[in-house]
């Protein structure tokens, strides 16, 4: 079923993230959520599984987490019984530290195109297998000045419809959420590919024309 974005928009303005997410799979259900397991991720995870439990999760792991992150996705996956597909960049690692030597700076002229290897690319080809679904994110107002204009509802890259049920939702709404379930959380994470919590790494300024790759592996 195709979703009228203007009209479910206007639906679900004022409601609570569990509304918006009900009111969206009752329109289409074939939908999926991205995840970098960051803080506060099993918020939108564990409101999702609720609703429908074996939705797909896609993450998109650049190989350049903490190993506290590594543990957090693995006790998250396994408590909510996640469906993880999981994409990484075509460079490792070791290559990037032994051939380009490290994780540049945000100020070096290579960081874009680290970027783009490590964050951009595997989203791209993650999308390649989703195109025409129902694309859920956990972006918040209060993250970027970017995220602070998105809507609820609305158009997003690649064909797909993009939801953001968590988009009025404060610090306080979610710890107080990872409190009341008891969910795990991240403490300690970094993405070097935006190396600043209010910097945009690409994923969410993406146009609605863009396109995902084509015949990528």
């Amino acid at each position: 079923m195709s979703i009228n974005i203007e009209q479910l928009n206007a639906e679900v303005t004022g409601k609570s993230p569990q509304e918006i997410i009900k009111a969206v799979l009752a329109a289409d259900s074939n939908a999926f959520v991205t995840t970098n397991f960051s803080p506060y991720e099993t918020v939108i995870l564990h409101m999702l599984t609720q609703v429908k439990p074996d939705i797909p999760v896609v993450w998109i792991d650049s190989g350049l987490n903490k190993p506290e992150t590594y543990e957090f996705a693995e006790t998250a996956i396994e408590e909510l019984n996640l469906n993880v597909t999981v994409y990484t960049p075509t460079v490792t690692a070791v290559r990037l530290e032994s051939v380009f030597g490290g994780i540049p700076t945000i100020d070096d002229e290579r960081h874009a195109a680290f970027t783009k290897q490590f964050k951009l690319e595997p989203f791209q080809r993650a999308m390649n297998s989703q195109t025409d679904k129902v694309w859920f994110t956990a972006v918040r107002r209060e993250q970027t000045a970017v995220r602070a204009d998105m809507e609820y509802v609305d158009n997003g890259p690649f064909g797909l419809t993009k939801i953001a049920p968590l988009l009025d939702w404060t610090l306080e709404q979610m710890d107080a959420y990872i409190e009341k379930y008891n969910l795990p959380n991240e403490t300690n994470y970094f993405d070097p590919t935006k190396a600043e919590g209010d910097r945009e790494c690409g994923l969410h300024t993406l146009k609605v024309e863009d396109q995902p790759i084509e015949n990528a592996a």
